[in-house]
């Protein structure tokens, strides 16, 4: 059988075949090309698409939730509707011993405040973290260092800016590490200098110092103003902050039913939302582009039909030569894969070309749409696989037509 993919014969009679009418096998050869080339650049894109949610949520924690203190809703033992509800750190170490499947319990305080750098000033909002932050919602630093323990333990004045805030109050390539900036009239050494994130799954943050720091100066004790909570990998994000949540309306005397106490972000839940879209966008890449392959293949087994029509005299003389029903066969088979993978090959180069063009018109920097749109070397042989399938099927249509021949009918055809 092998032998005969390497006959000389078989090859010349594969190109005598197309070459007859060029014009019709070039356009037979189109819808495989299309099938092939929008399953190539639609997978592609989707990929771009992932890499570039990828690079956006990276360094986030991903399965964690936000949640903070509101007004009630209801009145319950005794305290009227519209209290305010005020968490406390002993509420996290509540919820991080008692809740199944937490990873880490991250309190923070937040506060919009005045600053002053020589004659540049302006207004930004500070938070007080512990350098647990760093873990769940990783800072890209340009330099210096973020919140350390001992920052912590010490209740050090010190601070880490964003970029943007380094642009208002610094000089162009100033350097701002080692440097004190007035925060409400209080120095802050500047240690770290971090990236501004471009997607915030919590409040916007422009400084952070640390969290026993923002304790003191603000006089906030025991109290904080929202709490971050990540779930270890392997547990449902939306429970958690369910448990969470019912854990939190006991210990600070909230209805049960009350809805309106507490306040919260699901990241987990909605970056699955959009894992979802991704992967229902590859499902239906790979329907569209398959679609489109058998209908661009049955349009081979089309023209390879009106072909054997047209070959009708030169298969019964074959027939009548003595070639077996098996051979004529085989070499209709043949010619149909090949016309298939021919088509399917120039339609992957092509498809190729398109993701390098997108990638250089979208691809680039950090506002990028599409990052590194490109198909891995195993979808490439998934495709081949699949039209080497779809050829030889349709090629097995055309096939049995002409074996179905009898010579001495062929022989009178005219």
């Amino acid at each position: 059988m092998f032998k005969f993919l390497f006959d000389r014969d078989t090859w010349q009679e594969v190109y005598d075949s197309f070459s007859k009418n060029k014009l019709r096998s070039i356009l037979t050869m189109v819808g495989v090309w299309w099938g092939i080339l929008l399953l190539i650049g639609l997978l592609g894109s989707a990929r771009g698409l992932e890499n570039s949610f990828n690079r956006l949520f990276g360094d986030f924690a991903t399965n964690s939730v936000f949640i903070w203190g509101q007004n009630t809703g209801m009145p319950f033992k005794g305290f009227q509707e519209g209290r305010r509800v005020q968490l406390s750190l002993s509420d996290t170490k509540k919820i991080q011993e008692n809740i199944e499947g937490i990873e880490f319990v991250v309190p923070r305080n937040q506060n919009q405040v005045p600053v002053i750098r020589n004659f540049l000033s302006g207004n930004f909002s500070i938070a007080g973290d512990y350098p647990l932050l760093d873990q769940v919602e990783k800072k890209k630093l340009i330099h210096g260092r973020f919140i350390n323990q001992n920052d912590i333990e010490e209740k050090k004045k010190v601070i880490v800016l964003s970029e943007d805030v380094y642009k208002q109050l610094f000089q162009k390539n100033e350097n701002a590490i080692g440097e004190y900036i007035q925060v409400n009239k209080i120095n802050f050494k500047v240690v770290g200098l971090f990236q501004t994130s471009k997607i915030n799954m919590g409040p916007p943050i422009d400084m952070h110092i640390p969290f026993t720091t923002f304790q003191q100066i603000y006089n906030r004790g025991d109290r904080i103003g929202w709490m971050m909570i990540t779930g270890k990998p392997e547990y449902n994000i939306v429970q958690i902050e369910k448990d969470a949540k019912l854990l939190l309306k006991n210990l600070n005397d909230i209805h049960p039913k009350d809805n309106r106490a507490l306040g919260s972000a699901n990241a987990g839940k909605e970056i699955g939302k959009v894992t979802g879209f991704l992967i229902g966008m590859q499902f239906l890449t790979w329907f569209v582009g398959i679609a489109t392959l058998i209908a661009g293949v049955f349009a081979i087994g089309n023209i390879l039909l009106i072909t054997i029509k047209e070959r009708t005299k030169e298969i019964g003389v074959r027939r009548a030569l003595g070639a077996t029903p098996f051979e004529i066969k085989r070499q209709i088979v043949v010619e149909a894969v090949f016309l298939t993978l021919v088509a399917g090959i120039i339609g992957i180069i092509t498809g190729g070309w398109i993701l390098i063009a997108i990638n250089a018109l979208v691809g680039q920097g950090d506002d990028a749409t599409l990052v590194n749109p490109s198909v891995s070397i195993a979808v490439v042989f998934i495709a081949l696989i699949i039209l080497v399938i779809l050829g030889t099927l349709i090629g097995l249509i055309p096939a049995f037509k002409a074996t179905s021949i009898k010579p001495i009918e062929a022989l009178r055809e005219e």
